[in-house]
């Protein structure tokens, strides 16, 4: 069945690594205006250092996925948002209040 956005299996194939890309793109830079704030405030009280956990290990399972596929994409752009990910978990921890 043709789509309407494509005539060949050729123009499917660059949508569709189109879609992926800017998909990667998108979510390896969406973790960055929070990274920004923790810098800019050191203050990390309303962070869910839980949900960065579970997206850590999804990230990571991103990461496993794409070079099962050998999908460099997957790979490199996973890669990018877990070390984001990472550096938001770091400095999450680092500028948590201490409970008095």
């Amino acid at each position: 069945m043709r789509h309407a956005f494509y005539n060949s299996s050729a123009q499917r194939t660059i949508l569709e690594n189109i879609v992926g890309i800017v998909a990667g793109i998108c979510t390896a830079i969406s973790l960055l205006p929070q990274l920004i704030k923790l810098i800019k405030t050191k203050k990390a009280e309303d962070l869910s250092l839980f949900y960065l956990f579970i997206l850590f290990i999804g990230l990571s399972l991103w990461i496993w996925y794409g070079i099962l596929r050998d999908d460099l994409p997957i790979i490199f752009t996973n890669s990018f948002s877990l070390l984001v990910n990472l550096v938001v978990i770091i400095l999450g921890i680092r500028y948590k209040k201490k409970p008095a």
